[in-house]
């Protein structure tokens, strides 16, 4: 019996992919290793959102060379998809798998344990996933669901992220996931019932929603469905006490989707909704489908019937063309909004996008001191929001014990909460916010 070890880069999506391959290697009779310094075969699942995403998977490489040079590399995931032929060409490398053929890594991978190096030709890797190409190379479409953690600790195992959508359908010049995930495809309305009845019957508390762009799930599907009607199915046709929804696209917070979050005490109170630009400029050059003022109606009305709902974005400065007058609109319309926290981006060329080739390139000292300014706001707005609840009662789930006398829990609007005592993990209580410290709430179990 063969080992393997998979290590996972970048977003939840990519750890949900990881996470249902050491499923299916499992399931194979491969025995799971500890780590990537003994195992025989080792899974370097990628990310390449960024240039410095690419850069970490090449130190993996190098690194796991150096300390395991028997094991055979197999690199999969989105800079997998996008370069192939320049992650065959690093040393060590046994297989280089795309997420087109992701489907057929077990199979794969489990033939590299006990017999000698596959061929790289014998996927044929350079023809069939091409950089940059999307088309056919994504005709295998079904989603292999599998939990995953925000932490592999086994006393913080207790927020699982079911992935339930992957690919993405819209063209946002700076971004290459299209490129290299393909079309918007939706797990279905089955698989979802049966992860979450799993998740259930394990006794979990808490679930996590998530997808490349989870606002348009169903829209693959036949009959089409929406994403409302997946949310309203687990409530009711599954006990899971408590969801939460990661990011989803300002054009797709309906007020049905709105509705259902703030009605329901099962849904978390919390609403990560992606930005990137405050300036209409920036977002017509950035192929965004929405303007500054139809995503301040969406905040808005989440503020309105939500009044201590978690209400986050994702921003990006020093994109092509963004000149100090486009930056400050942006910093503005982020000043006149609600919000409770702040993803920043500093901007990353990739290759092939549209963005890659725009004139009026933002020099990186200039675009690194404008994301020192947005992270300087938000702050202030964090630690408001963090006082507007000193004396209120909140809901939470506990994490892990930090010590006899305090233990880690996250409320269900997205705070940090240190609570008094030593509770259990994976529970569900209510406590008293009695301080606020550096950027966590202190309270008691009421």
């Amino acid at each position: 019996m063969g080992s393997f070890f998979v290590e996972n880069f970048g977003c939840r999506a990519t750890q949900a992919d990881g996470a249902a391959i050491e499923r299916q290697l499992l399931d194979r009779g491969l025995a799971r290793s500890g780590s990537a310094d003994d195992a025989e075969v080792v899974v370097l699942n990628t990310c390449t959102v960024t240039a410095s995403a690419d850069q970490d998977a090449r130190a993996a490489i190098r690194r796991i060379r150096r300390a395991n040079p028997q094991a055979r590399i197999v690199v999969t995931g989105c800079y997998a998809q996008r370069a192939p032929e320049e992650i065959a060409k690093l040393e060590g490398v046994s297989l280089v798998i795309g997420n087109s053929h992701k489907h057929a890594l077990p199979e794969l991978t489990a033939n590299l344990a006990p017999r000698a190096f596959v061929p790289l030709a014998s996927i044929g890797v350079g023809v069939e996933a091409a950089p940059m190409v999307v088309g056919n190379i994504f005709a295998h479409t079904e989603l292999l669901a599998a939990p995953v953690f925000d932490s592999e600790s086994a006393a913080e195992r207790t927020r699982p992220n079911l992935k339930v959508q992957d690919g993405c359908n819209n063209r946002c010049s700076f971004c290459v996931i299209p490129y290299v995930r393909g079309k918007s495809r939706s797990l279905t309305l089955d698989s979802v019932l049966r992860e979450v009845d799993a998740l259930v019957e394990a006794g979990y508390q808490e679930i996590v929603l998530s997808g490349i762009n989870l606002g348009r799930w169903g829209i693959d599907l036949r009959p089409r469905l929406g994403f409302e009607t997946l949310l309203r199915t687990i409530l009711e046709k599954t006990g899971i006490p408590k969801i939460r929804i990661s990011s989803v696209e300002p054009m797709d917070w309906s007020n049905e989707l709105i509705a259902i979050v703030a009605e329901s005490p099962r849904v978390c109170k919390h609403a990560h909704v992606p930005l990137q630009s405050g300036s209409d400029r920036i977002l017509r050059k950035m192929h965004r489908r929405y303007r500054p003022w139809h995503y301040a109606d969406r905040v808005q009305r989440v503020r309105s019937v939500m009044p201590t709902a978690a209400i986050g974005a994702d921003v990006m400065v020093g994109f092509p063309g963004e000149a100090d007058e486009h930056f400050e609109e942006t910093r503005a319309f982020l000043a006149s909004l609600p919000f409770t926290y702040l993803h920043v981006f500093t901007y990353s060329s990739r290759p092939g996008t549209p963005s890659a080739s725009m004139a009026e390139q933002v020099p990186v000292h200039i675009a690194r001191e404008r994301n020192r300014v947005l992270r300087e706001l938000v702050a202030g707005k964090k630690q408001a929001f963090l006082h507007s609840l000193l004396g209120s009662e909140v809901e939470a789930v506990t994490l892990t014990v930090q010590s006899e006398n305090s233990t880690e829990a996250l409320t269900d609007n997205y705070q940090k909460l240190r609570l008094a005592g030593r509770h259990v993990s994976n529970q569900l209580l209510r406590a008293r916010v009695e301080a606020v410290d550096g950027e966590a709430l202190v309270g008691r179990r009421i």
